[in-house]
């Protein structure tokens, strides 16, 4: 298909937002905050609805990001919340108008596993779901997915569903686009994020501007921000920028893992910082989804997880010590595109876009599938 136009709509947040903001972020001193209290947030939002597909298509994403049209090996799995009964029909519909492969259960593409036999929906997270799988498929149309549904958004839920995909044999990437506040206990959790195929986990780090976010946080996960991509009267790629909306930070409990020590990132004093990489995530120049007869154009943070998830399905594969020894060859610009300007707040140094590593896009946006 050829260049879509962007939709001209009123931002709409869709109902799992808090008060405007996706990750309600207690401070890290509130004694009564703990993972008891955790549930996962998708960062998403709905820009514009429309009988046909608005926002960038899959054939843009990839010549933007330097991808492949066709590729993706081994499985990528998709963790969400609750029961999406529609996906693999509105999955059929997405590769119906974008041209792509079939992905059923019957050719033994896609799978979907419920954690509990009895889920109830939410239309929250099925948007969600629709985003994740369409666009992992879209990105890497070769890989197998298998949709891990918990049965719930709490801590515990989600990461029994973690657990699970962390089980599978075969899995090359396992996608997480949710997260909330960090908590005390987070470092005795890190463990869960170790998979028997050695699969790289990758989370949002969130759509509230400044602050960190687990489970993004988490040393043994890739976690993405976000971008604003700008595309010129023809249709073709302009520039990308930061984008206000991308989380990043540091982290108020996670140790500085030796991938970034070893890089040396100014003012983390020894922490956790957030995020590694970014990928397009403005609604603005979002992405279209397909769910129940509507189409929609969506955004948010969340959509780069899956996304990235599909890259290491396409390449030579993506681990954190990889992308980090990439950006400090010699080549890097190979490896990245470098998001030098915008911001996600008004605090200064962490909050700035820059060259080499910054806070709100990490090391950069893809510029290929091999790192």
């Amino acid at each position: 298909m050829g260049s879509l136009r962007f939709g001209v709509g009123v931002l709409i947040l869709i109902s799992v937002i808090f008060a405007g903001t996706f990750f309600a972020i207690p401070h890290v001193t509130d004694a009564a905050y703990h993972f008891s209290n955790f549930k996962g947030i998708p960062p998403i939002h709905v820009y514009a609805t429309s009988k046909t597909p608005l926002g960038m298509t899959p054939a843009q994403i990839k010549k933007i990001y330097g991808l492949p049209d066709n590729g993706g090996k081994g499985t990528i799995v998709i963790i969400g919340a609750y029961n999406d009964a529609t996906i693999e029909a509105d999955l059929a519909v997405f590769d119906k108008t974008f041209g792509l492969p079939a992905c059923t259960t019957s050719n033994g593409c896609f799978t979907k596993h419920l954690m509990s036999a009895k889920e109830s929906s939410n239309s929250g997270w099925a948007l969600e779901t629709s985003l994740d799988v369409e666009w992992a498929h879209a990105i890497a149309p070769d890989a197998k997915i298998i949709l891990v549904a918990a049965t719930t958004q709490s801590g515990a839920n989600l990461l029994k569903a973690v657990d699970y995909a962390a089980s599978l044999p075969g899995v090359v990437a396992i996608s997480m686009s949710w997260g909330g506040a960090e908590f005390p206990e987070e470092t005795s959790l890190d463990t869960h994020f170790k998979s028997i195929s050695n699969a790289t986990f990758f989370a949002s780090s969130g759509d509230n501007g400044s602050g960190a976010s687990w489970p993004a946080s988490s040393p043994q996960v890739v976690g993405v921000g976000g971008t604003t991509i700008a595309l010129s009267g023809s249709g073709t790629f302009s520039k990308e920028t930061a984008w206000s909306g991308s989380g990043g930070g540091i982290s108020a409990y996670e140790k500085e893992p030796v991938y970034q020590s070893t890089y040396s990132i100014p003012k983390a004093s020894g922490m956790r910082a957030i995020p590694d990489v970014s990928y397009d995530a403005d609604p603005a120049s979002g992405f279209p989804i397909y769910h129940t007869g509507i189409w929609r154009e969506v955004g948010g943070t969340s959509a780069g997880a899956p996304q990235w998830a599909a890259i290491a399905s396409l390449g030579s594969g993506v681990t954190l010590a990889r992308l980090y020894a990439d950006k400090s060859s010699g080549n890097s610009g190979s490896y990245f595109r470098d998001i030098t300007s915008g911001a996600n707040g008004d605090c200064g140094y962490l909050c700035n876009a820059r060259a080499h590593y910054d806070y709100v896009t990490g090391l950069g946006s893809p510029l290929t599938d091999n790192f």
